[in-house]
């Protein structure tokens, strides 16, 4: 297997080692393929669950010296590297391994097509050979009108592509979900439906399909499109984006769905909801997780709002929206929001990940405006309905709607009260009176005063 990772100053690496299958996605989720030493989508599989069974990894490399004039990598100067392939000037996704090719998302910095020289920003997927990082081709997607309210300088597109044999999905920065042929036109066809490409030639991306999210369903995404898709059989699960505007205060498409399927072979919508509303925090980068969890197939999305949700992962719908099956608030109902990081009420950004048929999920600010007060929790996905820990009732008992600032007014009389539906296993902040926790790879330490 070839682990590939991104450095600081634009190059992605890619460090050779000997693995083993990976292990079987927990949570009963179904794989398309028979497990490999491939790592196709964020996560590995759409459980999102980070871990593999693998041999002789190098404890330690290092990427050795580059001539300061020319970039050219001294391949002698370094440690445990089999290849370096220069990548833009900021990437932010993961790099997919996947076949004979190697995809990583990025900006334009490096250059690699004439028709776009590094000055010109771009959102970009690039491709390279797996077994030498030779380039291959790119996805070049032009900024959005707008500035950084919609797409901000230099981030290029964020996420990470999923990839199925010869296809491969990703959300652009202009919040396209794109198909692409993974072997560009090296095969000499353009496959469509889509024939829009403005070259065909060596170095391009065959795009297949196309599905224009702001055009087809109105959504408006705040600073970047962010999303990594991944698949519950042919169906494709991808958030929009949805947020607020330069403001921070407005919601410029309230309406809009934050999370779809579409068909994986066409691109044609199959649902959209749009649950989290008028009470989106900030924005909506998280991606979404999938399982069959007792039974059931469970499309999992981490809403804008800072509720968790789950659908029934199947064609099924009415009038164009699928059939939840719970929802989580992960944020306590007294915790208020307040722009720039600065309240108690967080966005979620991380993905949910399902392990051993349970789901977590954690949550935070954007990294820009702080940490924030974290949550992490684990939630049992059997239970159905508003499965939060507790619930906000008025002075006569009953269930008060969720609310953007603070779900609870203790100055209109409303009070908590424990749910009897409550999904919540259990519920970890960081700390816990005079212990301090830290995680290493593999093991939770819990610290008490004098070091006992």
């Amino acid at each position: 297997m070839t682990s590939t990772f991104r450095l600081p100053w634009g190059m992605v690496i890619a460090v050779a080692v000997v693995t083993g299958p990976r292990l079987p996605a927990a949570g009963q989720v179904p794989r398309s393929e028979p497990p490999s030493a491939d790592c196709a989508q964020w996560g590995g599989s759409p459980a999102r669950n980070n871990v593999v069974d693998a041999k002789n990894i190098p404890a330690e490399w290092n990427a050795g010296e580059f001539d300061h004039k020319t970039g050219v990598w001294k391949s002698a100067s370094a440690k445990n590297i089999k290849w370096v392939a220069r990548l833009g000037s900021q990437s932010y996704g993961t790099p997919i391994v996947a076949g004979p090719r190697v995809f990583c998302a990025t900006n334009n910095g490096a250059g690699y097509l004439a028709r776009y020289p590094a000055d010109v920003d771009l959102g970009c997927l690039l491709a390279f050979t797996r077994s030498d990082g030779r380039f291959l081709w790119q996805l070049s997607r032009e900024k959005l009108q707008g500035g950084r309210t919609l797409d901000w300088p230099l981030q290029g597109i964020c996420c990470s592509p999923m990839v199925e044999g010869d296809r491969l999905w990703i959300v652009t920065n202009r919040a396209e979900v794109v198909c692409l042929d993974t072997q560009g036109f090296a095969d000499g066809e353009n496959d469509g439906p889509y024939r829009d490409e403005p070259r065909t030639g060596t170095g391009e991306a065959d795009i297949v399909w196309l599905y224009d999210m702001p055009k087809e369903l109105g959504s408006v995404q705040h600073n970047m499109a962010c999303c990594s898709v991944t698949a519950a059989g042919d169906l494709l699960l991808t958030g929009t984006s949805n947020g607020v505007d330069d403001s921070h205060e407005e919601l410029p498409a309230p309406d809009a769905p934050s999370f779809i399927a579409l068909d994986k072979r066409t691109g044609k919508l199959v649902w959209a909801d749009g649950s989290p509303g008028r009470n989106i925090l900030h924005g909506q980068w998280a991606s979404p997780a999938y399982g069959v969890l007792g039974g059931v197939p469970q499309a999992i999305f981490a809403g804008g709002d800072g509720w968790l949700y789950s659908f029934l992962a199947t064609r099924e719908n009415e009038a164009g929206r699928p059939k939840l099956l719970w929802k989580f608030d992960t944020n306590p109902k007294e915790s208020k929001w307040d722009d720039m990081g600065r309240g108690g009420r967080n966005n979620i950004i991380a993905s949910p990940v399902i392990a051993g048929g349970r789901v977590y999920i954690a949550t935070g600010q954007d990294p820009e405006y702080g940490e924030g007060q974290g949550h992490l929790w684990c939630i049992d996905p059997a239970k159905r309905g508003d499965t939060s820990a507790e619930l906000v009732v008025d002075k006569q008992g009953r269930p008060v709607p969720p609310r953007r600032i603070q779900n609870l007014d203790k100055a209109a009389g409303e009070r908590l009260v424990p749910n009897p539906a409550s999904a919540a296993l259990w519920h970890y902040t960081g700390h816990d009176g005079d212990v301090l926790y830290i995680s290493t790879r593999s093991h939770l330490f819990a610290i008490t005063p004098g070091g006992k």
